[in-house]
């Protein structure tokens, strides 16, 4: 929007997210740590909604405005499970983040849907939390690709190559929104202030549906509704299929 406006836009990214951003039109994006050009202003990337008046009729939410790589396709094309519904996965994010202890889950918690469904997951998790691993060798159905993904361009190819993302609200749920791909956000009770209150769709993602806590730390109620919009995905895409 700051490019359509005439202004020469700089954009400073984490090392891992230029290769994909790169792409953004107008957009001249740098890695962190890399010499910037000169520039005459700076604004914090959050801070642009409120310089550019954004208002809940005013999102701009045309997806996909990001993109995969058709090189970055063609390597990870073969890597992946063949066949089936194939549904991109992410329990946890990094321990780090201040919020890790609400948003993430445990993957045994997810198990027991996993487990009984026809459906191939993907693992899009980067790091993996003890016992992880040990549990993924329980669970045929789920393939770990997390730690083959060099960085995010990978990580829109493999997403790009699925047919929906199930994500905590991580990185990959933000980014399957901006490649227009169908994703559901496990989110807890007190959830970051972008999705909003009361409501199950994002205006910033057009393509995402939101599972949210109905109490504080109660995964049971998403992990119900998940496993039901994982039976009706997997129906509708048998339909498809069989037509």
């Amino acid at each position: 929007m700051l490019a359509e406006q005439g202004a020469r836009v700089i954009c400073e990214v984490q090392a891992k997210l230029q290769p994909l951003l790169s792409q953004l039109e107008g957009v001249e994006v740098i890695a962190s740590g890399q010499p910037l050009p000169t520039f005459d202003l700076h604004c914090p990337l959050m801070s642009l909604p409120l310089a550019l008046r954004t208002s809940l009729e005013t999102i701009p939410a045309a997806v996909p405005y990001l993109a995969a790589s058709p090189e970055r396709q063609r390597i990870w094309r073969d890597r992946l499970p063949r066949g089936g519904l194939r549904v991109g996965l992410v329990w946890s994010g990094s321990p780090d983040h201040q919020n890790d202890a609400n948003r993430s889950m445990p993957l045994a918690r997810l198990a027991p849907i996993l487990a009984g469904s026809p459906v191939r997951f993907v693992s899009l998790q980067r790091e993996l939390r003890d016992g992880d691993a040990e549990l993924m060798r329980e669970l045929p159905n789920l393939v770990h690709a997390g730690c083959d993904l060099a960085d995010f361009a990978d990580t829109a190819a493999v997403i790009s190559l699925l047919d929906v993302v199930i994500s905590v609200d991580t990185a990959v749920a933000h980014l399957a929104g901006a490649l227009g791909k169908p994703v559901l956000i496990l989110l807890p009770h007190a959830a970051d202030f972008r999705w909003m209150r009361g409501r199950d769709d994002s205006p910033w993602y057009p393509s995402a549906k939101l599972l949210r806590q109905g109490a504080f730390g109660n995964w049971d109620s998403v992990i119900a509704r998940l496993s039901d919009a994982l039976a009706d995905a997997s129906v509708r895409f048998s339909l498809t299929t069989s037509i």
